[in-house]
């Protein structure tokens, strides 16, 4: 058995970042990925995956993302479930090891020539 998951979208919202109790950072957000219809006369939808990372992959990404980036995630699929109100919530969550910004960078001249003179 293999679980490997692969997704490209944005950041719904700016990461959350906490340290636990033991001193592990762990950050959390959301990207939204576009599902397309082959129907034209139909909108397209998102879904919306919580993704979590953990110690140094935290660090990064609590420092360097923020609402609207696009980045690639590699990692796996990870679902659970607890009990609220007596109901059974079932949540899936991918666990990233590795997260890369597919986003461009401005150049420099770019960044120079935007800055009031």
């Amino acid at each position: 058995m293999y679980n490997k998951v692969f997704l490209i979208g944005r950041l719904v919202r700016d990461p959350e970042t906490r340290v636990t109790s033991s001193g592990i950072t762990v950050t959390k957000f959301t990207i939204a990925i576009d599902r397309f219809s082959k129907k034209a006369d139909t909108e397209n939808n998102a879904d919306f995956i919580r993704v979590v990372t953990w110690r140094k992959l935290a660090e990064i990404c609590g420092d360097y993302l923020n609402k609207g980036k696009l980045i690639a995630v590699e990692g796996r699929l990870q679902t659970d479930s607890y009990e609220k109100n007596g109901e059974t919530i079932e949540v899936s969550e991918v666990i990233a090891d590795n997260v890369q910004m597919l986003d461009k960078r401005r150049q420099a001249s770019e960044e120079d020539s935007a800055a009031p003179s």
